[in-house]
């Protein structure tokens, strides 16, 4: 399956990708450090750190380590928890990667539908991402994700 990415508004990229797992398997894997280790991140890059305060005003904070020994790290706060089909944060990434702090929405609908939808700061922000790797990226990253649940199905 791959991800189908939009731009409803000038300022947003909308994310659709369906998973073969139950709303709650999706929502802990989006939440649990654990788990995240093992999935999150394209080809090549591990996430290496995950820091989840999980609480309304909770911290989060993501190091990824990648090709040549080069990290990238994410943090952000989150502002609405609503298990299992809802969760909205603020998400900023260092410097290197791209300026400016955006506000995610992710839920969880179906069977089980994950829509993720990104809201920035300026329009120039939002097509600057639209530039870079992210939709390769998170392709790969959500197949490890597949490959995660199909693993625990069969255990």
């Amino acid at each position: 399956m791959s991800v189908t990415v939009s731009t409803p508004s000038p300022r947003e990229i909308r994310m659709v990708r369906t998973f073969a797992a139950p709303r709650e398997r999706v929502f802990a894997a989006l939440t649990e450090p654990a788990l995240l280790k093992n999935w999150y991140g394209a080809k090549g890059w591990w996430l290496t750190d995950a820091e989840i305060d999980l609480r309304v005003g909770g911290a989060w904070r993501f190091v990824s380590a990648g090709p040549g020994g080069i990290t990238m790290a994410s943090g952000g706060v989150y502002r609405e928890i609503a298990p299992p089909s809802r969760l909205v944060y603020t998400e900023r990434f260092d410097d290197q990667w791209y300026a400016g702090e955006s506000l995610v929405t992710a839920e969880l609908t179906g069977a089980t539908t994950l829509t993720t939808t990104l809201l920035f700061e300026t329009r120039e922000i939002r097509d600057h991402v639209l530039r870079s790797p992210m939709e390769r990226g998170l392709g790969e990253s959500y197949a490890r994700l597949d490959t995660l649940f199909s693993e625990r199905t069969e255990s």
